[in-house]
């Protein structure tokens, strides 16, 4: 039996990268039916793409979205900055599905502003090195981590992120994740938005933010690399989930939907396109 969601928002799946957790989301997408899905940006990596690693995992989530745009689901897709040539489709439309670089809606009479969020981050401009990290090495940090994790749950019961911890430090460091949450929400409340929704840090977050002009809420749906979170919207009331927190209670309806669509011929789409 899938939930119903009104809206569900997702971002930073890094589709394409030996990181991302796509198994785990088609399982989560599986289990849910929204009525409208944003996709906020980060869904494939282009900066770290590599034509001979797509796996099969991949390219269902592709056919999953696919599919709920064909069934009364509207599908924004929101250009984050790994996946910036999308940036060049703008205001494309394909049925339900919808190319864009922010979305503005109003959810229960409260005006909501949807955007990735890299516009925020100066460094992006300059420091595509910074991809190294996010890419090759952060994808050795996540190897790293869970084989450390296997002992660790074995003998402790507890996980330790590597990749986490070094992300976190740096971006302390340049008071990065502050600043970014501030900047958004300052932007928000100068344009009267009662919600302002990122995507970009990989930090999960739901808080109000004051300033001497206002006040909005400020949301980020984390990531599908180690958080493993999608904000949902149902009945008037924004929540994070957390896969792990539900993994035991999501119930499997995996069905291989729209599969007219064959694998080999969306490979060769993906990577031709990419």
């Amino acid at each position: 039996m899938k939930r119903n969601v009104e809206l569900v928002v997702i971002s930073d799946v890094h589709l394409g990268t030996y990181g991302c957790k796509a198994k785990e989301l088609l399982r989560y997408l599986n289990s849910i039916q929204p009525k409208t899905l944003i996709l906020n940006g980060d869904i494939f990596d282009i900066w770290q793409f590599k034509k001979s690693y797509f796996p099969k995992s991949h390219l269902k989530i592709i056919k999953k979205i696919l599919s709920f745009a064909t069934k009364n689901v509207d599908v924004y897709y929101i250009t984050g900055n790994h996946d910036e040539m999308f940036r060049k489709f703008t205001d494309f439309e394909l049925g339900k599905l919808k190319v864009c670089n922010k979305v503005s809606l109003t959810i229960d009479e409260k005006k909501t502003w949807i955007f990735h969020g890299d516009v925020f981050d100066a460094s992006v401009h300059h420091s595509k090195w910074i991809a190294k990290l996010g890419g090759k090495g952060y994808d050795l940090l996540i190897a790293i981590n869970n084989i450390v994790n296997l002992i660790l749950m074995k003998k402790f019961h507890e996980k330790y992120s590597f990749s986490k911890k070094i992300k976190n430090n740096v971006k302390k460091a340049v008071k990065f994740i502050g600043d970014f949450e501030l900047t958004a929400s300052e932007l928000a409340i100068d344009n009267h938005y009662d919600y302002v929704i990122c995507g970009h840090i990989h930090q999960p977050q739901i808080r109000e933010v004051v300033t001497k002009k206002g006040s909005c809420t400020y949301l980020n749906s984390g990531d599908w690399i180690e958080n493993l979170s999608a904000l949902e919207y149902n009945e008037k009331e924004w929540k994070i989930f957390y896969y792990e927190d539900q993994e035991n209670i999501i119930i499997d309806d995996e069905i291989d939907e729209m599969d007219e669509i064959n694998h080999a011929d969306l490979l060769k789409i993906v990577t031709n396109f990419a």
